[in-house]
């Protein structure tokens, strides 16, 4: 009896020694870990520019030049002025069989889902992505990219600090406007309109806990009251002015809850002088070198994988170019932030 409770008792340590070792609960798979891992070995950071043109807005062109106004409007010698190592620019693009589908927000739907892959592929090869986005619509695209660029099992917690004068957190019941623009933050969140965010790539929902608002200042009455019984948190406008211990806090409190960061910038959150040609502008803005330097502080944070621009005015809307700098000043602060890892 003895010989055979020696000899299971054996056996048992042995399956324990060679057991895996167990992944701690706090540590995700495949989520990214590597300060440095957008560095090239010359220790240069790996940059990828996506352009997405599709707005997903009703009424108007599917397509929104302002993509291409920023990147060849001087964003290429910019970049290589910081000597970065930039990869070519990507266009998404629907494909050719569904060119034929019908649906703004379908077509965006689908479009978002092509931004997602583009996404993640950079973040699998180590490249930080930069969006330029016709609107705010593309937000869904990017958080699906980032979820899914783990090279685990699972989707990765996906933090998000949405920048923008308004909290975007309408549902199709509470807008006053019936602007899907005023919806992506409620999409993303699993407030509605799932098969947009299923389409888009993003699964599962953000919970609010994993978003912080900065810059929001003009919000609808019953989209207040939403973020009001959310767990959302937020740095104000002063918080960006003075790089406050809040704006750190926040970054911190995102960096231990999840596996990694994007950052969404509406073009609307700046001061109205910088976006004269923006149509929702919101006095008492942050100046784009202020939101430049408060970027530069978020982007220290290894967490923080993605940048995306969007809605900033172009062509006859820009016609002294103060946007398309607000703009460039924005990228710039955000990649000296993932250069001083």
């Amino acid at each position: 009896m003895r010989t055979a409770q020696l000899v299971l008792a054996i056996l048992l340590l042995a399956m324990i020694s060679l057991a895996p070792a167990q992944t701690p609960a706090s540590a995700s798979e495949g989520a990214p870990q590597d300060p440095h891992r957008y560095l090239d070995e010359d220790g240069r950071v790996r940059v990828a520019l996506v352009k997405m043109p599709y707005s997903g807005s009703r009424n108007v062109a599917e397509l929104s030049g302002n993509p291409t106004y920023i990147e060849q409007g001087g964003l290429i010698e910019l970049l290589e002025g910081m000597n970065v190592v930039l990869e070519p620019t990507e266009t998404v693009a629907l494909l050719p069989e569904e060119e034929s589908d019908y649906g703004e927000w379908h077509r965006l739907g689908l479009a978002n889902g092509h931004l997602g892959e583009i996404v993640a592929e950079n973040e699998e090869k180590g490249y930080f992505t930069v969006g330029l986005h016709s609107n705010c619509n593309a937000l869904m695209g990017m958080l699906g990219g980032v979820q899914h660029a783990g090279r685990g099992r699972r989707p990765l917690k996906v933090g998000l600090v949405w920048i923008d004068a308004h909290g975007d957190i309408n549902t199709p019941e509470t807008t006053l406007s019936g602007m899907l623009g005023g919806m992506p933050v409620a999409v993303s969140a699993g407030m509605c309109l799932t098969n947009l965010r299923l389409k888009s790539g993003l699964d599962p929902a953000l919970p609010t806990r994993y978003i912080v608002m900065a810059g929001v200042r003009d919000t609808d009455p019953l989209e207040q009251e939403i973020i009001d019984r959310s767990d959302i948190e937020h740095i104000t406008t002063n918080d960006i002015r003075t790089l406050s211990d809040n704006l750190r806090a926040q970054m911190k409190r995102l960096s231990e809850l999840t596996d990694i960061i994007y950052i969404h910038i509406d073009m609307d959150v700046l001061d109205p002088r910088e976006v004269p040609g923006h149509g929702l502008t919101v006095a008492d803005g942050p100046t784009s070198m202020e939101l430049a330097a408060a970027l530069t502080e978020m982007f220290k944070y290894d967490k923080a994988a993605a940048l995306g621009i969007a809605s900033t005015p172009y062509g006859d809307n820009d016609p002294d170019g103060l946007s398309l700098k607000a703009a460039h000043n924005l990228i710039e602060g955000a990649i000296k932030g993932v250069q001083a890892r």
